[in-house]
């Protein structure tokens, strides 16, 4: 009888530890995936709360009303550029754009965040119930521009692309743009069969190889896992022979024997080939989920497609052709940027932001902005280490049309090639960053398409060059938010 007891006290304990374990998940899980399940289009809620209630207005950081609602009805800004420009970003009010504000902060822009008592007034109130004031991180101005940067050189002119701009301290982010765009107050039988695909966001929906951008990645594994590497020559021939298959750089270049430093400066794929033979594969894809490839995004603010490092048919070759970014590597220009903004910052990844502060109607604080550290990507040290090969790039590498008087720029260019619709096509990437503590901005520039004989450092760059320069001329794009 005692053991039976003893038995029943056992299983008691199991089954309360499985319902503690369960209570814990579900509390992660909601708290986690909460506003992606509660966003999703298709809840029925959402569908009933929209005929009930007006949308809350949404505003960047300079205050800028860039959606409103009147009568049922949602409206955005009055110049066309301007609200093309950050559609992606957004949204439109017929929800063609996935993920953007105003389908992910619907819990906000609908009132479902309403205290007690201002659901009492409002039963009380002939007026409809308005939802939240939500405040964003973008500059409307610095989005509107940089359409005009692409169209603004040759090479870029009507390209598709991406551009993500960052505080890299804070996390802020100060501009998330897609082209082509399209005009949310115009949506034609036109715009819905653009084989363009005007609604998809590139900025974080598509993931593309980042070639020799990857090589920032690389280099911090090299220095971590191949002791004395910045001081051990590193030998180009031209044709670095890997399975029987060749490698080479641009035009069949042979750079002869390099430093890591220089072999970074000057984009050396054979270098970069032989640093990944020299590691041990895990060595470089576990540097890789350093900096998060491999890792599911679940940022508060925006969704963003997963970033790949391969784990599987992994033969020389395509180990050899992952240490310019290249194999089965793909990111987002999202995702580049945090890349770039971690060197920038010592080591420190910040999670991205949009929300700078909710408002309720009656003025109560919904939230207020917080930075969060997202991981640690690298030491100090070796950060210190990419931030001088990095400049270096800027002032007499393959980046200098990225270079702005007055400013200390740091930044890698990057070709990709990969395919699209069964042709061959190449990427051009420009991800760099500010060095200066009074402006503390990282980018990736992602330009589809480039022309044959360009690269990032003639196209990417020059759009990077653009935006330095904006955000040299507007220093009050700086706030002094602290890590939460």
């Amino acid at each position: 009888m005692k053991q039976r007891r003893f038995r029943f006290k056992i299983l008691a304990l199991i089954l309360l530890g499985m319902f503690a374990l369960l209570a814990v998940y579900g509390g992660y899980s909601v708290n986690t995936y909460g506003n992606r399940w509660f966003s999703f289009s298709r809840n029925p809620r959402i569908r009933t709360q929209k005929q009930n209630v007006d949308a809350g207005d949404i505003l960047d950081r300079n205050g800028v009303v860039l959606a409103w609602s009147e009568e049922g009805k949602r409206y955005y800004q009055e110049d066309e550029s301007a609200r093309r420009a950050i559609v992606h970003l957004l949204g439109d009010s017929q929800g063609q754009v996935s993920n953007g504000v105003e389908a992910f902060q619907t819990s906000y822009l609908y009132g479902f965040n309403l205290t007690l008592g201002e659901r009492l007034a409002a039963l009380g109130s002939s007026e409809p119930l308005t939802g939240d004031t939500v405040t964003l991180t973008i500059d409307s101005r610095l989005c509107t521009a940089i359409p005009t940067y692409f169209n603004a050189h040759a090479e870029t002119a009507g390209k598709k692309g991406a551009v993500v701009v960052m505080n890299y301290k804070t996390g802020e982010v100060l501009a998330e743009i897609s082209l082509p765009n399209f005009d949310p107050m115009n949506i034609t039988a036109d715009t819905l069969a653009d084989p363009g695909q005007p609604f998809w966001n590139r900025a974080t929906q598509s993931v593309y190889p980042p070639g020799s951008s990857f090589k920032i990645i690389t280099t911090v594994a090299s220095l971590k896992y191949l002791p004395g590497i910045e001081n051990t020559p590193i030998t180009c021939g031209g044709g670095l022979m890997v399975d029987n298959q060749a490698i080479r750089d641009y035009g069949s270049a042979i750079h002869g024997e390099l430093s890591l430093k220089k072999a970074f400066t000057t984009s050396c794929n054979n270098a970069y080939a032989r640093l990944a033979l020299a590691m041990e594969d895990a060595e470089l894809r576990r540097t890789a989920e350093d900096f998060g490839f491999n890792d599911n995004f679940l940022f508060r603010d925006l969704v963003v497609e997963n970033s790949t490092y391969p784990t599987k048919n992994r033969s020389q070759f395509e180990i050899a052709t992952s240490g310019f970014g290249q194999s089965a590597i793909t990111a987002s220009p999202v995702h580049m940027c945090m890349v770039a903004a971690a060197i920038a910052n010592d080591g420190q990844m910040m999670e991205p932001r949009l929300l700078r502060r909710v408002d309720g109607a009656t003025g109560v604080e919904r939230t207020v902005f917080e930075s969060r550290l997202y991981r640690t990507a690298t030491t100090p040290e070796i950060a210190a280490t990419l931030q001088g090969y990095m400049q270096a790039v800027a002032t007499s590498g393959t980046g200098t049309r990225a270079a702005v008087p007055g400013l200390t720029i740091g930044g890698k260019t990057g070709s990709a090639e990969s395919s699209l619709d069964g042709a061959d096509v190449t990427y051009g990437w420009f991800v760099g960053y500010i060095a200066d503590d009074s402006l503390p901005f990282a980018l990736s520039v992602l330009v589809e398409d480039i022309p044959d004989g360009e690269g990032g450092g003639s196209t990417a760059a020059r759009i990077a060059g653009d935006i330095f320069r904006y955000l040299k001329e507007h220093p009050e794009l700086v706030t002094d938010n602290t890590v939460e």
